[in-house]
């Protein structure tokens, strides 16, 4: 599932979802330039994730590491109470990877990518893994759909449209990019990133206080943007830096080629 380029998407729905979190997104923006270097967070997350998925075992295990060592030297600050946290809480921790899990698998499937709900649940509970290597404990992590649902539901009454999560959506909406990229930024990056924003659940368009169309109208919307990023080859979608797809084929040998008919069988 990682190798379809709706994953694109779903990452977008997962950063509008994880700053909802108002701890969690004061910890992005307190240590970083987010607004300045958001590519380069955005690529960097992409390559973690492609090292984990794709990758070998010593190298996700060597990435995880990176991330549990840059985390546990910063801290961030709460404006109204003054209270300095770290961000390797693991409620922090926990908050950011459901949201990311969520969100690929939701975009995933509402776009056409075929997933019967069992090997959904196997998905969420693989995704334990990842888990551990950020931090947390996997026997505290979702491990199913209904798991995952109820997390969200529990998390809920903490969540807010913040200082910070407008800047991310402002940022999303608008991108800093050269001026002559403007054109494409204004024809192809918002229409993305509101495919994105109306895919989240309605309790965050609520809290954004921006409404989408009806339910059925952003899945058509999904499916169509499925279908056309799924009929460009994989061989030229995978050539994009940093070929993790390519090369996991490569050191794995033939009939490794991730692809979604071998959900079928």
């Amino acid at each position: 599932m990682h190798g379809d380029p709706m994953m694109w998407v779903a990452g977008i729905r997962a950063l509008y979802l994880q700053a909802l979190h108002p701890r969690a997104v004061r910890g992005v923006m307190q240590n970083s330039d987010f607004r300045k270097d958001a590519w380069g967070r955005l690529l960097r997350t992409a390559n973690f994730v492609g090292t984990i998925t794709y990758g070998t075992k010593e190298a996700a295990e060597s990435a995880g590491a990176r991330v549990r060592k840059i985390h546990t030297m910063l801290t961030a600050t709460d404006p109204d109470t003054g209270e300095t946290y770290r961000i390797d809480e693991p409620e922090l921790l926990l908050w950011v990877h459901c949201a990311e899990i969520d969100s690929y698998l939701h975009v995933g499937r509402r776009s056409g990518f075929s997933l019967t709900d069992e090997q959904a649940d196997r998905y969420i509970g693989e995704h334990r893994v990842s888990a551990r290597l950020v931090g947390l404990d996997p026997d505290g992590v979702p491990a199913d759909q209904a798991q995952l649902a109820a997390y969200f539901e529990k998390v809920r009454p903490e969540l807010a449209a913040g200082p910070e999560a407008r800047d991310v959506d402002d940022f999303l909406r608008g991108p800093p990019t050269h001026p002559l990229l403007v054109p494409a930024r204004a024809l192809l990056w918002r229409r993305v990133a509101q495919l994105a924003y109306a895919s989240l659940p309605p309790y965050a368009h609520e809290l954004y206080g921006r409404s989408v169309g009806p339910p059925e109208t952003v899945t058509r919307q999904l499916r169509l943007t499925g279908t056309v990023l799924r009929s460009v080859p994989e061989r030229l979608r995978w050539q994009l830096p940093p070929k993790h797809i390519l090369r996991a084929m490569s050191r794995l040998g033939p009939g490794s080629r991730p692809a979604p008919y071998k959900l079928g069988r």
